[in-house]
């Protein structure tokens, strides 16, 4: 094999712009070290500073050239940057609990470091586990289970990456927001019927192989041990206030995750062809945002077409697709306002029926069942 050349300084650049990351875990720290207002500086930052900047910033369409992205493909350090959340989340992660066991702490501050935890715990942990989760190589999923189990949300690796990425965009995806569908109804909903799909599809694997159920090989029955595990640890270590608190902030990082899910596909549905099956996923099935800060803060999860369309891609080589859905702005920014479902529905429904009409052939409006 013909060896790479040393990677260019402006693809150095680019490279250890993803360094920015490391800014949500130091104010992450900052939040759960400090008192007052310091105990809010990372939500401030993440969805005050970021949807902020994103809007009034213009998208970056560019991509790399094919000889540029195999170069940064082979960058060991792109992939250093996601190895590195997995100390960062669980030392995060210890220092909340100690922290919040500390006696005659306000209660406004305590509230900021769940909240700041919880955001640790969705970007850095369930994100880069994501991410982690579509390596080939079977220690890099061990790091994503490690990162999602911090969340509670082991299961997500199973469901994830057996379910969504053949089902997205049809009524059989849990992760898929319908056409109307507010977000306070689709948190219960994908929480609930994401959970099962990983049973079921976890079952059925091991029925494949001949075996039970309850099999050791069973990946979501062990998840979910170690999960308990976990919890009854910081219950029987810490009390039960901080297991409250812990749990919290761990619903946050699920919600925060199951709101981008809602974003990245809401109200886009594929086609049924002449045998009355879905068309095979295309990028006007996912919604996207260029915008560099938000960008680099999710590791180019918003360049979420690309994703779809080859999974096993690397964060730093996704692509942006000429003529794929675009959102008005970043997806902080666009998280934020899916919580006013009036004011969500007015920007994108005129969006949807757009993409419709012009690409009727391979989407449609995703209605409810």
């Amino acid at each position: 094999m013909t060896a790479l050349p040393r990677l260019p300084l402006p693809l150095r650049w680019r490279a250890l712009r993803y360094a920015v990351s490391l800014i949500g875990p130091a104010l992450g720290f900052l939040s759960l070290s400090g008192d007052g207002w310091t105990c809010w500086a990372f939500p401030i930052y993440a969805f005050g500073f970021v949807p902020l900047r994103e809007l009034l910033a213009d998208p970056d369409h560019r991509n790399l050239t094919s000889a540029e992205e195999e170069m940064i493909g082979r960058d060991r350090l792109f992939d250093l940057l996601l190895y590195l959340m997995v100390p960062i989340v669980w030392g995060l992660l210890a220092y909340f609990l100690w922290r919040t066991a500390q006696p005659g702490q306000p209660w406004v501050d305590v509230l900021g470091r769940i909240l700041s935890m919880g955001i640790v715990l969705g970007v850095y942990g369930i994100n880069v586990g994501h991410e982690l989760g579509h390596r080939s190589k079977g220690w890099e999923r061990d790091l994503a289970r490690v990162l999602l189990t911090s969340s509670l949300y082991a299961h997500f690796i199973i469901e994830h990456n057996r379910g969504p990425h053949r089902r997205v965009a049809t009524i059989e995806d849990p992760a898929s927001a319908r056409f109307g569908e507010p977000i306070y109804a689709f948190w219960p909903r994908t929480i609930v019927d994401g959970f099962r799909s990983a049973w079921r599809l976890e079952r059925e694997r091991l029925a494949r192989e001949g075996r039970t159920t309850w099999d050791p090989r069973n990946e979501m029955l062990r998840g979910c041990l170690v999960e308990v595990a976990l919890v009854l640890g910081v219950g029987s270590f810490f009390g039960g206030w901080v297991l409250v608190a812990y749990i919290a902030a761990a619903l946050i990082g699920i919600l925060l995750l199951e709101t981008v899910n809602y974003i990245e596909h809401y109200g886009l549905g594929r086609v049924l062809d002449a045998k009355g099956r879905p068309v095979r996923v295309a990028h006007v099935h996912s919604w996207n945002s260029d915008h560099p800060l938000g960008r680099l803060m999710l590791f180019e999860l918003t360049r979420h077409s690309d994703h779809h369309y080859r999974a096993s891609r690397k964060y730093q080589t996704l692509r942006s697709i000429p003529d794929s859905p675009q959102m008005p702005t970043g997806y902080p920014g666009m998280m934020l306002l899916s919580l006013l479902p009036p004011l969500w529905f007015r920007v994108m429904h005129p969006r949807i029926d757009a993409l419709v009409a012009s690409h009727g052939g391979l989407v449609k409006i995703a209605e409810g069942a």
